[in-house]
């Protein structure tokens, strides 16, 4: 059985952030964004062998990094309302085996447009200085 004391110090090793309780917001109150918090996640459910298949993180946590299409079309994570994380929340679903929160109904774009727009705005400055260089 674990118990929530053993999660917080959990989250405290991967943190490095001794201020957590069973109750802190690791998104919010911890410096735990991006890929800090989906490293986290990771090493969660390796160590707690806990099933995440029914887990959609952008429920929880938000993306690393710049990404130019989010000016244009919001990333998935900013079109559902963000359900917080606590190392209650971790404790409970380590002892069930499986990640058990029942997500709101939601619909999202079958594909990414954001990150089409910013691979295309990367490709586009890539051929411009190609062919900038070409021309010196």
């Amino acid at each position: 059985m674990i118990t929530a004391s053993d999660m917080i110090s959990f989250v405290k090793d991967v943190t490095h952030w001794d201020e957590v309780s069973s109750n802190t917001d690791i998104f919010s109150d911890l410096p735990c964004t991006g890929d800090d918090f989906h490293e986290l996640i990771a090493k969660y459910a390796k160590k707690y062998s806990v099933d995440m298949s029914s887990y959609l993180w952008y429920f929880h946590a938000n993306e690393e990094g710049q990404n130019l299409g989010g000016f244009f079309f919001r990333p998935p994570y900013k079109r559902v309302k963000r359900i917080p994380i606590t190392p209650q929340i971790l404790t409970n679903f380590a002892n069930e085996g499986k990640w058990d929160i029942k997500y709101p109904e939601h619909k999202l774009a079958k594909y990414r447009i954001d990150i089409w727009i910013s691979w295309l705005v990367l490709l586009v400055i890539i051929i411009f200085f190609a062919l900038i260089s070409c021309m010196k």
